[in-house]
């Protein structure tokens, strides 16, 4: 049936992936075959229009900057000196090493926005401490990937940045709906962190000598440092957005900004890690923006084919109820999640989803929130964890896969529970961006 054609879309596109082919060129070339196979010539033009869209898209402007930001901050010493800072006092605390990484984790998330660049400094400072120490290898593993995770539900977050578009709802809604169910997932991480220590203090053995010893005077001197200008940083950045004050894009430039005036504040810039931030802004940007583009160009077709109608009109027959729906969608987010990168499944998911959701009469910055922590279990979950691929590549041998596969599931259940309070209390989500937005 003609109605059913865009189904096979999806099919399509796993053969290209399985097949090696990048995730954006993939996409546009399913694009392109079924929309010749549809529309003909006219097809050119449709596909045309979703580079000038794209390309004329204010949001989209922030990626970069927020890119930039992160890949600034991620070379300039700042992320040693916080560690240096949180690690004061918490070391005589249980699991207190790992509980500084959780905490700078979700420091770190806040500041840079992205995930990659979080996970890879915190495992590259924490990772060698913890082993000295004698930590258990599935608890360093996990809390290693747990925290860099946190990127994608603490903000700024670059995947929340190419959301909110292709959604229709508000960043800084939905910066704001992620504040509660972020910090909540961290105090989680936090207790079960303290809980190991305190019920199996082999795997996370308390150190009462050795550690770090100064003042008061010291101690808050330290952390005043090390917190205080990335706090402005934070505030210059959210506090902006979360207010009203600035859009997105403006905030994201002042965060650039403040990245180049936290490292001359350091004393760390020089104009060769300003060159390699660029560079890394430029490769990472091109790729996030190319996978945006193809996304679009998918759904576009998807959608003109009468994919929507027809999905419409299956689960009307099948007799879906509205919360069945739901946990379809975050279902195959959950399963999407596996194999492709976080933003191809908000590109190829949210089209989809974001009618179904609206027509079923959900609060979409509520769905959003929802979709966001599935979408941070999958990037944790065994077999194609990118967050355990991440922690490979810069941990040291002895810490093998079984380790990591084994570590992180500890952390997919708080995951899953922070998800089951933000189903079952949508207010969390909800609340914060009224009492701020309105």
């Amino acid at each position: 049936m003609t109605e059913y054609i865009g189904f096979w879309m999806f099919p399509v596109l796993l053969i290209f992936l399985l097949g090696g082919f990048p995730i954006a060129l993939s996409m546009i070339c399913t694009a392109f075959i079924f929309g010749v196979i549809q529309f003909g010539d006219a097809a050119s033009f449709q596909l045309i229009s979703q580079i000038d869209s794209v390309a004329g898209n204010s949001v989209l402007a922030a990626v970069p900057l927020f890119v930039f930001m992160g890949a600034f901050l991620e070379k300039s010493g700042i992320a040693s000196k916080l560690l240096e800072a949180i690690h004061i006092w918490t070391w005589r605390l249980p699991g207190g090493m790992a509980l500084s990484t959780i905490i700078m984790g979700a420091i770190f998330a806040a500041i840079s926005g992205v995930v990659g660049a979080t996970e890879a400094v915190i495992g590259l400072l924490t990772v060698p401490v913890m082993l000295k120490h004698a930590y258990d290898k599935r608890l360093i593993s996990g809390t290693v990937c747990a925290s860099g995770s946190l990127g994608t539900v603490i903000p700024p977050s670059i995947t929340v940045i190419v959301l909110g578009p292709v959604a229709n709802v508000s960043v800084g809604e939905l910066f704001a709906g992620l504040l509660l169910p972020g910090l909540i997932m961290a105090v989680l991480f936090g207790l079960y962190v303290v809980g190991v220590a305190i019920a199996k203090p082999a795997m996370a053995p308390r150190t009462m000598e050795g550690g770090p010893e100064y003042s008061l005077g010291q101690k808050l001197r330290i952390t005043a440092v090390a917190l205080i200008p990335p706090s402005i940083l934070i505030f210059a950045v959210l506090g902006s957005i979360l207010m009203g004050i600035a859009t997105p894009t403006e905030a994201a430039a002042w965060g650039a900004l403040g990245a180049v005036g936290l490292s001359a504040i350091y004393r760390t810039f020089t104009w060769s890690l300003f060159g390699n931030a660029l560079m890394k802004t430029l490769l990472i940007t091109t790729m996030i923006l190319l996978i945006v583009l193809g996304g679009s160009m998918f759904a576009g077709v998807f959608f003109a084919s009468g994919g929507m109608l027809a999905i419409q009109t299956l689960l009307n027959d099948l007799g879906i109820p509205a919360w069945g729906v739901i946990a379809l969608i975050l279902l195959l987010t959950f399963v999407a999640g596996f194999v492709l990168d976080l933003i191809s499944v908000v590109l190829i998911v949210i089209p989809i989803a974001m009618p179904l959701v609206l027509n079923l009469g959900f609060d979409p910055i509520w769905f959003c929130i929802a979709f966001l922590v599935v979408l941070q279990t999958s990037y944790l979950t065994p077999p194609m964890a990118p967050s355990i691929f991440y922690l490979r590549a810069v941990a040291p041998p002895e810490i093998t896969l079984r380790h990591m596969y084994s570590g992180v599931i500890p952390f997919i259940v708080l995951q899953i529970i922070t998800l089951v309070v933000v189903l079952v209390f949508p207010e969390l989500a909800t609340w914060l961006p009224d009492v701020l937005l309105g």
